[in-house]
């Protein structure tokens, strides 16, 4: 992992596998950030392992790609507005432009934030079976310890959508996933069911516009905070393909094999690969080869322009 920018009037708090996330120079220390700076890496992950090289671009494309979103799930697609993390003017100041703060040096994959008491569960919305939910179907009939109808295969669209959270594990390690009543120990009856509605809320919209754009939102991933006010806030990214499936829905309608049903618009080009090239999956991964870059950067070009054109 790259060191992390030196950036005019923001120093460095947190590295993520794909995110850094600054703080004002001038916030004293120990002190509550009211807004903070989060860039969006061209690094990219597989397995809980930062890989190298990044995929050139990718920075700017989650970043537009989130910031098309809030504003969509903010009542740009005729539904109510969900709250977002993303600091308003009236937020910044009267006399602040968000965009002015943000540094030319990371100018176009950057946000400027609100500061939120972020939730310590990943609300995981699934609507197809593949992956992770795939391999246990097969083993219990089960997924996140939720029964599904047998009979099911590998890429089938469930009866109804399923809201699967995980715990958000330290820098490093693996989300664990757990259940409903796990969740409501974790924050709460109320704010529980509060997570699982907003998730399949959203996830539901934005199925519903990948769809009228030929595209399948197979599986997505949320986090949540609450503002200052309490208000549950839709933070982090949103709806891209780091924290997505998207599939091609002609490929998906008439594919003969699970590979050929879900043409991928994410990283599965690179989990794929690695998964066949590094066994076992100990000790540093092996770099990525010029192909799967190349790959993985046009199918993130193509999500990109197919879902915002």
């Amino acid at each position: 992992m790259t060191d992390p920018l030196s950036l005019p009037g923001w120093r460095h708090a947190y590295s993520g596998k794909v995110r850094d996330l600054y703080l004002p120079a001038d916030l004293p220390e120990g002190a509550t950030a009211g807004r903070m700076l989060v860039v969006a890496s061209d690094r990219v992950s597989a397995f809980d392992h930062v890989l190298a090289p990044g995929v050139p671009g990718k920075g700017a494309l989650l970043t537009a790609l989130s910031l098309w979103w809030f504003d969509r799930l903010a009542g740009g697609d005729g539904g109510r507005r969900i709250p977002n993390h993303l600091a308003a003017d009236h937020v910044l100041g009267a006399d602040d432009d968000a965009h002015s703060l943000i540094p030319d040096a990371v100018a176009g994959r950057a946000m400027v934030v609100r500061g939120l008491d972020m939730q310590p569960v990943e609300c995981v919305v699934r609507g197809y079976l593949t992956g992770s939910g795939w391999a246990e179907y097969r083993e219990s009939g089960t997924v996140c310890g939720i029964r599904l109808a047998d009979g099911l295969g590998n890429g089938d669209r469930l009866p109804e959508p399923i809201f699967t959270p995980a715990y958000k594990a330290p820098l490093g390690e693996h989300d664990e996933n757990i259940s409903f009543a796990q969740t409501v120990e974790l924050v709460g009856a109320e704010r529980a069911s509060e997570l699982r509605d907003l998730s399949l809320e959203i996830y539901a919209r934005a199925a519903a516009t990948a769809e009228a754009r030929g595209l399948i939102l197979a599986d997505t991933k949320f986090e949540f905070g609450l503002d200052a006010e309490g208000v549950m806030t839709l933070a982090d990214e949103v709806l891209t393909p780091d924290s997505s499936r998207y599939w091609d829905a002609a490929a998906w309608a008439e594919g003969a094999t699970p590979e050929a049903r879900m043409a991928s618009f994410d990283k599965q080009i690179v989990r794929d690969w690695l998964a066949a090239a590094w066994v076992p999956r100990e000790g540093t991964p092996p770099e990525l080869p010029a192909d799967v870059v190349e790959r993985t950067t046009a199918r993130y070009a193509e999500l990109l322009e197919r879902l915002t054109s």
